[in-house]
């Protein structure tokens, strides 16, 4: 008779640091090492438990007296986009979306300098250097791709670090060319990762975390229908409207701490 053993992960807490996010309030994080024979399963199964991927680690907030944090995600088959959201589609028709395999590159590198350097100056991050993100790009033990967005002149214009999952995409980090305002190129990522998720018939794109209040979400409430992680699971919610300017995009982690958010 053949016994099977079940290996569930080890699961361990960061000690409580400033919150990124909500000034005066400290962070705590739970995370575990995505290991073992199956960490695409042991992701996917995560991801729907609200944890994050950073690297080889999966992580979420498990801060005392806090629950602000909420992982959300966007329903493929019920999004309609907004008038707002057409019109970026319509400005950004010049360009191409590649995927690429997880490899990083000089190109990509020079511009997440370039805005990080504009969008969040001081910010941790700005410390990396290329061995840094090469990390942040191709430690991945799951199924991971990099889209790539060229102009008509093949200047790469903004990128897009993104998850497989069984039931979806899950955009881990995306950056672009802060300079070009008017193309709202952050919000144009999303967009075509959802045409991407509805034409390979993945019902759902994962976007983080949402914290009301916080401008570096603000991007994500424009996309609606919008669920979130309740205790009695996904359910749909509808945060405050925001102006349709062009918002933070989502912080990604560092490879100084695999669990910063």
């Amino acid at each position: 008779m053949t016994q099977h053993t079940i290996r569930f992960p080890y699961f361990f807490v960061t000690v409580p640091a400033p919150c990124p996010y909500l000034p005066g309030r400290m962070e705590r994080k739970v995370f575990t090492r995505l290991t073992g024979d199956d960490p695409r399963q042991l992701n996917d199964a995560l991801t729907h438990a609200g944890f994050r991927r950073s690297q080889g680690i999966a992580y979420k907030p498990a801060c005392e007296g806090c629950h602000a944090c909420v992982s959300v995600r966007i329903p493929v088959e019920r999004f309609q986009p907004s008038r707002w959201m057409r019109r970026v589609m319509r400005r950004n028709d010049d360009l191409q979306m590649q995927s690429a395999p997880p490899v990083a590159t000089v190109e990509q590198f020079d511009l997440l300098r370039r805005y990080l350097g504009h969008r969040h100056p001081g910010g941790g991050m700005t410390e990396m250097d290329d061995g840094d993100y090469a990390a942040m790009v191709e430690d991945s033990p799951v199924d991971t791709h990099v889209a790539e967005y060229r102009d008509t002149h093949g200047t790469l214009v903004a990128s897009c670090l993104t998850d497989v999952l069984g039931d979806g995409l899950s955009l881990v980090y995306s950056f672009f060319d802060a300079d070009q305002r008017d193309r709202s190129l952050g919000s144009h990522v999303v967009l075509s990762q959802i045409a991407l998720a509805r034409a390979r018939g993945l019902p759902f794109i994962y976007l983080g975390y949402w914290i009301e209040g916080c401008r570096k979400m603000v991007y994500k409430s424009r996309f609606q229908p919008l669920e979130g992680l309740t205790p009695d699971g996904w359910r749909p919610i509808r945060p405050p409207p925001f102006p349709a300017d062009e918002a933070a995009e989502p912080a990604a982690p560092t490879t100084a701490d695999p669990c910063e958010a």
